[in-house]
């Protein structure tokens, strides 16, 4: 059967493909491996950082993720230097969201088999990609519930995950960056959650803890672990969840509250980085293309915002039907994929490998915690709105240099933690 696409994953990547693809007049079809229509990835964040929200806009899901329960958050990190809220900026969104899986993923997937021109089929399996005479990728083969079938299709889109079966097929090879961390979490109800504070995250050096208010009052309630508490949670692992947050600044009350979920997690968590996620003919997005450390929640916005960077690149070379063309804006694609994450990516996997943070991300949370101005760029950062490299601008870097002489020189009326600004002199 011929496809001008075939898209392999039918999780938030590959369904928002499809829809931008299919609302473009091309022909579609999405395998999914798991034959479940409900089904919906387990080990998650729940958060849709506010850089995403336009793409969901676009793809008309905003509305319906927010009728599903979808709640508006912004950011609000405590840090040795004390809380600090996202202020929000005139030039990104005012907030992004937090949504369980259960609930994101099936949405996502309907409204993908509802759109026109697409055929979304479960229970398929990619096993090869077939290839033209000079090499190019033409189609996929694939197991349909135990039956081989083969579809052909002027682009192959892997949208399959960290252990992305397209990315192994094409030859479009991963580098693992390890990670000091593990992860667990559960599901609670009964955890008051204060107006504003729907995101809480506790950046405790090395240990992450968060907590996460989402659809149906459902609170998410996790962290990123020292490798060393292993051990700790190899004996108990809900009880050593709830023990590390007694002491910490505003600890949630969790004296009503009910377990609801299995604690579940990943004792290895590392970050993939992938030299090329296009070659002639295929391309990848999503988790496919890369996977972050986990503390960022960027997945599920780099999904949808993955996705529709490609729809874009391809669309025009797609509808002329110019192979030369379209492997062109494969390629395009690739290089606005690395321009856009890749420095956030690097940033992360710093921050994985750290016990402490480093001597300038302690300065600017410093800062940011005494300065308007510093607080938005750094936000605009950390919901992934601007590249990492906008702190780095000699204005900015001379902003906080200003406010670190402040503080020296006991001119400066907020608490700015002093160990890294004495430890890191």
């Amino acid at each position: 059967m011929d496809y001008d696409v075939v898209i392999v994953g039918a999780g938030p990547a590959g369904c928002a493909a499809a829809i931008q693809l299919g609302r473009s007049g091309f022909r579609v079809a999405i395998l999914e491996k798991h034959r479940g229509a409900r089904e919906y990835k387990r080990l998650c964040t729940h958060s849709i950082r506010s850089s995403a929200v336009p793409a969901l806009t676009r793809l008309g899901l905003r509305d319906r993720l927010i009728e599903a329960g979808a709640v508006p958050v912004i950011d609000n990190h405590w840090t040795r230097f004390g809380w600090l809220a996202d202020p929000g900026g005139a030039d990104r969104p005012p907030h992004g969201y937090n949504i369980r899986r259960e609930t994101l993923d099936p949405i996502v997937r309907e409204r993908a088999a509802e759109t026109p021109g697409v055929d979304l089929l479960l229970g398929a399996k990619a096993v090869e990609l077939t290839c033209s005479d000079d090499g190019r990728v033409n189609g996929v083969r694939f197991s349909d519930n135990g039956v081989s079938q083969h579809y052909s299709c002027r682009v192959v889109i892997g949208a399959d995950g960290r252990a992305s079966r397209v990315a192994e097929l094409g030859g479009l090879d991963a580098t693992l960056s390890p990670n000091r961390r593990f992860i667990y979490w559960a599901y609670f109800i009964g955890v008051p959650i204060p107006p504003g504070r729907e995101l809480r995250t506790w950046l405790l050096e090395p240990d992450v803890l968060s907590v996460t208010l989402n659809d149906g009052g459902v609170v998410g309630v996790g962290g990123l672990f020292d490798k060393d508490r292993l051990e700790l949670f190899d004996q108990d692992r809900a009880g050593a969840l709830l023990r590390m947050f007694e002491g910490v600044p505003d600890a949630p009350d969790f004296s009503a509250a009910t377990r609801i979920s299995e604690v579940i997690g990943a004792r290895d968590y590392p970050s993939i980085t992938r030299a090329r996620i296009a070659a002639p003919g295929v391309v990848l997005i999503g988790d496919a293309a890369m996977v972050t450390d986990p503390l960022v929640g960027t997945g599920c916005g780099w999904a949808f915002q993955s996705a529709e960077w490609l729809c874009d690149a391809i669309t025009a070379p797609l509808r002329r039907g110019d192979d030369r063309a379209l492997d062109a804006a494969l390629r395009g694609y690739q290089r606005k994929h690395k321009v856009r994450l890749l420095f956030h990516q690097h940033a992360a996997i710093d921050f994985s490998r750290r016990r402490e943070f480093f001597w300038l991300l302690a300065l600017f949370y410093a800062a940011a915690t005494a300065d308007q101005e510093v607080a938005e760029r750094f936000f605009a950062v950390g919901t992934r709105n601007r590249s990492p490299l906008a702190l780095l601008t000699p204005a900015m870097l001379f902003r906080v240099a200003m406010i670190r002489l402040r503080h020296l020189g006991g001119r400066h009326d907020h608490h700015i933690g002093a160990r890294a600004l004495h430890a890191h002199g």
